[in-house]
């Protein structure tokens, strides 16, 4: 028996499925194709169907394990579990790092659709609002999520209707021609692989969802599915309609896509999908978080205190106060925008140890193989060593320093 007080069961399969689409239709929906088009030109669609498939090996991993740890923290718990210590740590403190820079930096991309000349303070006020709203348990959590994600499809919908009904510009297009090709897929495809990235929202719930040997594989494989149906319509509409280097100089496509379109007066709707995009996303990174922050500190790898679960929603509340705090901390000194970069290495690392964990499960069901995690694991390794310098030297000092962390906190423990 656990010394620690649980989580209640109170999700199921739609719930658990908003919270993932929630988390992969973020702000970066409206964002991603520009800089991916940027490397990867006409062979956008292309990037799409690689990022799709890395993030399918990934959510067949991570829907094996959180059926049978059924517990708070995602990889991290499983990396202790299946492959020891050293890897499970690795794998929650790049999430938790990174993560937190994410969060910031969703906050601060809020700020500047809601009101530019405010962004600080209204980001703050978003994470102080979004944590509340985690306080009052996750069913609350589950159904702004749900609010928010129909927004956000309704907005991608009509998006997808501009695009269709066109004009579509004909001949060369003011704007430089996109220099990528056939050698940026696999960098354009890493850029893309982040918008998939979601679905470890549902497992880092484990401990919160009803019958979750049945309903978090069901949940992550759903998410996924409508994810990259989305994303790969947008792609193949963008094109379409944003040819000869506009799509890759946009700095906001899907609102470029419905301003030159005959549906041009909606695009302040385009707006407002974004900002509750950001929120949405805020949202689930702020819950995903919170758990793994909780299962971290039960196994004495954080501390003890951000383990502790009360109130009449028995939440994290430690471990949710503590995040925001941090959060804030971030919006307040420092450019959030620049240093976030490293957290996509960091996610890749954390899938790596996913695939690795599921490996060495003795079952796999027939439609995840076992040589689908080995494909798993060296096509997160081989899209993580294909972001910028910067980025990998960036999360690999911080995952240097935590496990210099931790080893001092062994030995003095010893």
């Amino acid at each position: 028996m656990s010394p620690h007080r649980q989580l209640q069961r109170r999700l199921g399969v739609v719930d658990a499925t908003a919270i993932g689409l929630g988390s992969m239709l973020g702000a970066g929906v409206f964002v991603v194709f520009a800089p991916a088009a940027g490397l990867a030109g006409n062979f956008l669609v292309l990037a799409v169907l690689l990022a799709g498939a890395v993030a399918y090996c990934n959510a067949v991993a991570s829907a094996e394990l959180a059926a049978k740890y059924p517990a708070s923290g995602g990889t991290y718990v499983y990396g202790r579990k299946r492959l020891g210590e050293w890897p499970g740590f690795l794998a929650g403190w790049g999430f938790v790092t990174g993560k937190t820079a994410s969060c910031a930096a969703m906050a601060l991309t809020f700020g500047y659709y809601a009101a530019p000349s405010y962004a600080v303070p209204i980001a703050i006020a978003a994470v102080v609002a979004l944590t509340a709203v985690n306080l009052f348990g996750i069913t609350r959590t589950a159904l702004l999520t749900k609010i928010l994600l129909g927004i956000v499809v309704a907005t991608l919908a009509f998006v997808a209707a501009a695009a269709i009904l066109g004009p579509h510009p004909a001949g060369a297009v003011a704007g430089p021609a996109p220099a990528g090709g056939i050698g940026g897929v696999l960098p354009a495809a890493g850029l893309m692989f982040f918008a998939f990235a979601g679905y470890a929202r549902i497992a880092t719930l484990g401990e919160e969802v009803r019958d979750p040997a049945k309903t978090i594989p069901r949940a992550i494989l759903a998410a996924l599915a409508g994810a990259f149906v989305i994303y790969l319509a947008m792609a193949v509409l963008l094109l379409s309609h944003l040819p000869d280097g506009r799509l890759a100089a946009s700095t906001a496509p899907l609102l470029d896509a419905v301003s030159s379109s005959r549906l041009g007066a909606g695009a302040p709707l385009v707006q407002a999908g974004a900002a509750a995009a950001c929120l949405g996303a805020l949202l689930a990174l702020i819950t995903g978080i919170g758990r793994t922050a909780l299962a971290m500190a039960r196994e004495r790898d954080l501390p003890g205190p951000l383990a502790r679960v009360g109130g009449k929603h028995t939440v994290p509340y430690v471990a949710e106060l503590s995040e925001a705090a941090a959060v804030v901390l971030l919006l307040l000194t420092t450019d959030v925008m620049t240093v976030v970069g490293f957290s996509s290495f960091g996610v890749l690392i954390y899938y790596a140890v996913a695939n690795a964990a599921a490996y060495t499960l003795e079952e796999h069901p027939a439609h995840a193989p076992k040589w689908l995690n080995v494909a798993g694991f060296f096509s997160c390794l081989l899209l993580a060593f294909t972001l910028p310098p910067a980025s990998v030297l960036g999360m690999a000092a911080v995952l240097a320093a935590g496990a210099a962390g931790r080893f001092l906190v062994l030995r003095l423990r010893r």
